[in-house]
This record gives structure tokens, C-alpha cells and sequence, in this order.
């Protein structure tokens, strides 16, 4: 597998964003957890649900019924990262 210039640099720009996100999570300055609206907005709606369903994402309810979820912002991006990733490798494959 041989990787071109523009596909090393999607992801040094990837590592760098992750890298950044989980710096400006373990200092304080964004909060760790995402609310469902705000995960939505972020990475789309169908790619939310897909990952909560497919377990690879966990939910914490704040209460019963229709209580408010909370969602680990590290565990969703790393989701993110890891699927964009495999993208690109799989793109170099090909």
C-alpha cells in the first residue's frame, strides 16, 4: 500500500484535529460530553444513529423517558477518526 502526498496529508490534518480536540477536552476547555442536537450537528444524524446502534457509540440518559443523552465527546470522535481513516486507507488500496 503506497500512500500519495494528498492522502498523507488528510491525515496528518486528521491527527492533528483528534490530537487538538482531546488536548482542548483534557484542559478544560470544551466539555466532555456532547448533547444528542449537538452530536447531530457535528457529525449527521444518520451517522449518530447508525453508530448508537450499532453499539459502537454508548448513550447516557440523564433521567427516564425523554431525558437528555450524553454522549463521551473523546469516544464519538475517536469513532469519527477511525472511520475516516479506514477511508483513506482503503482508498490507497485501491
Amino acid at each position: 500500500m503506497e500512500l500519495s502526498l494528498h492522502q498523507l496529508d488528510q491525515i496528518i490534518s486528521l491527527s492533528a484535529k483528534f490530537s487538538a480536540t482531546l488536548t482542548l477536552i483534557r484542559s478544560g476547555q470544551i466539555k466532555p460530553y456532547l448533547k444528542k442536537s449537538e452530536a447531530y450537528r457535528i457529525f449527521g444524524r444518520q451517522q449518530v444513529d447508525e453508530w448508537v446502534q450499532q453499539r459502537e457509540l454508548g448513550v447516557t440518559k440523564d433521567g427516564d423517558h425523554s431525558a437528555t443523552w450524553r454522549i463521551d465527546r473523546m469516544n464519538i470522535e475517536l469513532i469519527a477518526f477511525r472511520n475516516i481513516l479506514t477511508a483513506i486507507l482503503e482508498a490507497s488500496e485501491n
